[in-house]
């Protein structure tokens, strides 16, 4: 087995750091909802203060009566995280359904390359609007599949869908984010 590239320390530090990263952001998004979730070792400040996943949530359900609407579908809210076709069925935005994991891989990897702040700062943040669309887009396929009675394409679920498409758009993000000549 050549192991060659582990003499490349620059590499070798962007992989190391990307990984701490990705860590550090997976784990600590699953210690905010576990301490913002009711019961357990519910925190009410942590509830109030750092539930951003609740927030990117509420922000997906609202997306997808946008997305399910364009498509001309009327539907409402049944609570925060429920979004329903009027007359007809919902889907449950679930803490699984957010995208932390694509988003934090994405935020580490912008984290640790070693590029001007600001161009990593557009990228990130191009990054996130467009995987929060991504998942717009899967959340109120789904709806819209579940009003219908649509099989998933292959038999292959709505988050293995979102991952396929998600991942698909980092990879092609970080070529082109490598791709650009350097700023100065």
């Amino acid at each position: 087995m050549n192991l060659e590239f582990l003499k490349d320390k620059k590499f070798v530090f962007f992989v190391t750091k990307f990984i701490a990263f990705f860590l550090f952001f997976y784990i600590g998004t699953e210690l905010i909802i576990g301490l913002a979730a009711p019961g357990g070792m519910y925190s009410s400040f942590v509830d109030h203060y750092f539930d951003y996943v609740t927030w990117i949530s509420n922000s997906l359900v609202k997306g997808t009566q946008w997305f399910a609407g364009l498509l001309g579908f009327e539907t409402y809210t049944a609570d925060n995280f429920v979004v329903r076709i009027v007359n007809g069925t919902g889907v449950r935005v679930a803490y699984g359904c957010v995208g932390y994991g694509v988003m934090s891989f994405w935020l580490a990897y912008m984290l640790a390359v070693s590029k001007p702040w600001k161009k990593k700062l557009i990228w990130l943040l191009i990054g996130w609007c467009l995987l929060w669309l991504i998942n717009v887009i899967r959340i109120g396929l789904l709806l819209i599949a579940y009003n219908k009675g649509w099989a998933m394409p292959l038999g292959i679920d709505h988050h293995t869908w979102f991952n396929i498409f998600a991942y698909g758009a980092i990879f092609t993000m970080m070529y082109f984010f490598e791709k650009q000549k350097k700023v100065t």
